[in-house]
């Protein structure tokens, strides 16, 4: 054997034995060369310290053990995983052996009396759907006439209000002849016949583009129709505009601007449902669709002064809907009533077969139910300090002269905001693709706490912190599972971030409310602070509405509008609304 062929023989490993098993690390090498000092600076990514005697080892064998489980993304056997791909392990909200939620559904409406139908437009377009329901059913008012209202209302108001990216005029006026038609005959299929709804851009509309309010996605038309979408057809609802959203469901910026807030038109509206929380506040649609994966129903729905329910994870089916976080996205009604939120959620609700998180649940409401002796829990600490304000600890004193029982909990005081783990690693994972071909470099915002750069630096997240933030999530569920069962709902400061964290990771429904008015010296931004993007600041003080949140045991939204409707004849503030609209 000569020298060249022994170097050979010595290079090629040799085949291992019949009946070896695999071993790790025995892979061909792939990627490139790593070295202990590449570990030494990966390490204050994850926070870990290694030894010397570590990152060298580690090094040494990282190109044949880790490195190859990136082939699926790096090739040379890529896989493409198309987007309506859910993973395959799924959050449930409710714990293993609970019932949680009604056992049947049950709907009992207010039966107030609408009234008289208004003389002036913009008294209709401001009324609640339960009032246009009524007008629409004994023919005092067209569904054609209030689109025609609200199609108006929105041409003439988004100029100053950014919130609609598309309007569906032709859709929207189509919808509402035969609404009208069908209902003259005498078949009426509900509450929301003849409604003119908006939904958030992210919200599938066929042959209608949906852009999810991102520059790589604004000439995107999708074939068919979300669920939610089909479901509000079903229901004969008008579709008039696809609103805006922040991009890819963060804040309230999108590539055609900063949707504004109707009662301070010096600061953005908040997000992501952006748009539903600024068209519902200025009357220009009757009620809309929003989506919320860790705020982003409530906060606007605050901002804006308008109602925002975000259902129990699982309840509403997200078909056909942009996927930011598969296990904490969800789908709800922004509207200016609590009995508004119920109807549209009646018409929603329910598994669909294709979103694998939807499960089979019951809706039971009675908005003439006596919430005498409801008990409302609050965590005493969290009253006494910001974000909580005058318009809280007043609702809270409101809730005892209601008659219902005011009962303090406790939560323990854990890192609650480890649970973002989550949500940023399933979030770059949903757009992984706009990422690494950087195509995300083109949405509007680059600042350090947008998509881009978190997107980016998930990358660096740990897969072991993301299984250990997973059992925490079920640890945190557990115990809002103890406090819940010794309450029937919740009272919070709506932007607390600890009870935004827990409550979206658990999947436990929200309502948020107007609950009466602040002044503040300075407008309010989803944004970190920056100062290429300075404030507005105002002196006098400018009067903004603040709400409150009831947070709701699992799949018993009912019981949470039961809480909410007696809370918000209290307040009495429906009739007030953003000047100038």
């Amino acid at each position: 054997m000569t020298d060249g062929s022994a170097s050979a023989a010595q290079s090629t490993p040799a085949a291992p034995p019949a009946g070896a098993p695999p071993a790790f690390g025995t892979a061909p090498a792939v990627g490139p060369e790593v070295s202990p000092a590449t570990f030494l600076e990966a390490e204050k990514l994850v926070s870990v310290s290694l030894t010397e005697g570590e990152r060298a080892q580690a090094a040494g064998n990282w190109r044949n053990s880790l490195a190859p489980v990136y082939e699926r993304r790096t090739g040379p056997k890529k896989v493409a995983i198309e987007s309506s791909v859910a993973p395959w392990s799924r959050w449930e909200s409710a714990l293993p052996g609970t019932s949680p939620g009604p056992t049947e559904n049950r709907f009992v409406s207010s039966r107030v009396e609408a009234g008289p139908l208004p003389s002036k437009d913009e008294d209709i377009a401001f009324a609640h759907v339960t009032q246009l329901s009524q007008w629409i059913e004994t023919r005092k008012l067209t569904s054609e006439r209030l689109t025609k209202i609200y199609l108006a209302r929105l041409k003439k108001f988004d100029p100053t209000l950014h919130c609609v990216i598309t309007l569906t005029e032709e859709l929207a006026l189509a919808q509402a002849k035969q609404a009208d038609v069908e209902i003259a005959a005498g078949h009426n299929r509900g509450p929301l016949h003849g409604i003119p709804w908006g939904a958030k851009d992210l919200l599938d509309t066929a042959g209608i583009h949906t852009t999810y309010g991102a520059e790589p996605f604004r000439d995107r038309v999708p074939s068919a129709d979300a669920t939610v979408v089909e479901r509000l057809h079903a229901a004969g609802a008008v579709l008039v505009a696809k609103l805006s959203m922040g991009a890819l469901a963060l804040n309230d910026i999108w590539f055609g601007g900063e949707t504004l807030n109707p009662w301070l038109l010096e600061e953005g509206s908040s997000g992501s449902s952006a748009g539903p929380g600024s068209a519902t506040a200025a009357g220009l649609v009757a009620f809309s669709i929003g989506s919320e994966t860790g705020g982003s129903i409530v906060s606007p729905s605050m901002r804006c002064g308008v109602t925002g329910l975000r259902p129990t994870f699982g309840r509403v089916p997200r078909t056909g809907a942009m996927t930011l976080c598969w296990s904490l996205d969800k789908l709800g009604p922004m509207t200016r009533g609590v009995e508004d939120s119920l109807l549209v959620l009646h018409a929603i609700t329910g598994p669909d077969g294709h979103d694998v998180s939807c499960v089979p649940s019951k809706l039971a409401f009675d908005a003439r139910a006596d919430i005498k002796g409801l008990r409302v829990g609050y965590i005493p600490s969290w009253m006494k300090e910001a974000p909580a304000t005058d318009v809280d600890r007043a609702a809270l004193e409101t809730v005892k002269k209601l008659g219902m029982t005011a009962v303090p909990v406790s939560l323990p005081d854990w890192p609650y905001a480890s649970l973002n783990v989550i949500l940023f690693a399933e979030a770059a994972a949903a757009f992984e693709e706009i990422t690494l071909d950087r195509e995300i470099d083109s949405l509007k915002m680059q600042v350090p706490d947008a998509w881009p750069n978190l997107f980016r630096q998930s990358r660096f997240l740990s897969a072991v912190d993301f299984v250990q933030a997973d059992r925490l999530r079920r640890k945190v569920a557990m115990e809002m599972g103890r406090v819940m069962s010794e309450v029937d709902v919740l009272l919070v400061p709506s932007l607390r971030d600890d009870i935004l964290n827990i409550t979206n990771a658990t999947g436990h429904p929200s309502l948020t409310l107007r609950a009466g008015f602040v002044e503040v010296s300075e407008a309010r931004s989803d944004w970190a602070p920056d100062p290429a993007r300075p404030l507005a600041k105002f002196s006098p003080p400018r009067r903004v509405p603040h709400g409150i949140t009831l947070i709701g045991r699992l799949f018993d939204e009912g019981t949470l509008g039961e809480a909410g409707i007696a809370l918000e004849a209290a307040f009495n503030l429906a009739k007030e609304r953003p000047q100038n609209f």
